[in-house]
């Protein structure tokens, strides 16, 4: 199987319980800042680039602005093509009547044209609420090795709580046995879960969409994947090295804070396999003479003149003389006022703590602060 004759799709909002954390009030789950530069549309989009496929197609559904300013025409990932390249699909592009919007199946369903167009043989299928760096080319490999009908890259460990996520008994040649579907209450059981990464034919994704929407079927997991178990060849490809599924506030604190592990680090952002992402420049950071900084990501463009401990800074971040920061996570634009303390924050775009407060969660609680609020 060669990567060119492999579409990718990428479904730029998520479902279930995590399509509605504080973080996609007003962005999409793609478009979510993360590790102090990046946003999460940056993983997928960047694995499939660097193992060759050259057409994307982007799903979307609504508050998806600042996702379209971040991709543009996708040339930081080389997509910006004359043939081919990367589209943004609007929210239900077609004119045939879909009884369930939202779905995973009906967005699907939405992108019939665009997927009927195409000229490549198979499509990729990912979500947005993960973060990994792997070779696709070696899931290509398997795919073709294994003759199989469709194949789900999964994680063995502790399933996060997510509705309708995929749970697998897998024999020793890695085919699935048995699929269950969780109903959001299964997180933390010890088991093989599915990371949304799915290969398979194109006409055979066509083909079981097409014939689940004629059933006014309304799940992508049980009424097309787990619903043709008995009939297809359906393989799992373990995913290695760094990887994690964002369901919550919680689990997506705990991404950031994991990247304060140079071990992590290093599994996440291998040079062979670059994660690439919307350059800004901006002039270095700047540290005051009574600033302290220790085990932390700093951005271009901060002012510290406080001190930062265990933390992750995104661009333009202030903070100023006689704050103290620890195991927070400001993103662009946060201000901290004068002898603030905070623990165990997470602060949206522009938002400000005034000067004098004290702000401590935990990280199994971290608080929250809005885009652009002012405490």
């Amino acid at each position: 199987m060669r990567a060119k004759n492999v579409l990718g799709i990428i479904h730029a909002q998520g479902y279930g319980p995590q399509a509605h954390t504080e973080l996609t009030a007003v962005r999409t789950f793609a478009s979510v800042p993360y590790g102090g530069r990046y946003r999460m549309i940056d993983f997928p989009l960047s694995n499939m680039v660097n193992a060759g496929i050259t057409q994307v197609g982007i799903i979307t559904e609504s508050n998806f602005q600042s996702l379209v300013d971040h991709v543009g025409s996708g040339r930081p990932w080389d997509l910006a093509r004359k043939r081919e390249g990367m589209f943004i699909l609007p929210p239900y592009n077609t004119s045939s009547a879909i009884t369930d919007h939202g779905t995973r199946l009906s967005s699907l369903y939405s992108i019939s044209d665009f997927l009927g167009k195409a000229r490549q043989e198979y499509v990729l299928i990912t979500d947005t609420n993960t973060i990994y760096n792997i070779d696709y080319k070696d899931l290509f490999k398997f795919h073709t090795e294994k003759e199989a009908d469709v194949t789900i890259v999964y994680k063995h460990g502790k399933a996060p709580a997510i509705q309708g996520l995929m749970m697998f008994a897998i024999g020793d040649d890695k085919r699935i046995n048995e699929i269950s579907v969780s109903n959001g209450n299964d997180g933390g059981i010890e088991t093989n879960y599915s990371f949304n990464i799915i290969l398979m034919r194109k006409s055979l994704l066509e083909y079981l969409v097409r014939s689940a929407i004629a059933h006014n079927a309304t799940s992508f997991e049980r009424d097309v994947i787990q619903a043709n178990l008995p009939t297809l060849k359906i393989y799992g490809y373990p995913i290695t090295g760094y990887s994690a599924i964002i369901d919550s506030l919680k689990t997506y604190y705990k991404a950031n804070i994991d990247l304060l592990d140079p071990e992590n680090r290093k599994l996440l952002f291998d040079p062979k396999k670059p994660v690439d992402t919307k350059i800004c420049d901006n002039v270095p950071a700047k540290y005051g003479l009574d600033a302290k900084v220790s085990n932390s990501l700093i951005a271009d463009g901060c002012v510290i003149e406080g001190e930062v401990e265990n933390s992750i800074l995104f661009r333009d971040v202030k903070i100023e003389r006689g704050a103290i920061v620890k195991n927070s996570i400001l993103m662009q634009g946060t201000v901290v006022g004068n002898h603030t303390t905070l623990n165990a924050v997470i602060t949206d775009k522009n938002a400000v703590i005034t000067s004098n407060k004290n702000l401590s969660g935990d990280e199994s609680y971290p608080i929250y602060i809005a885009k652009s609020a002012t405490v």
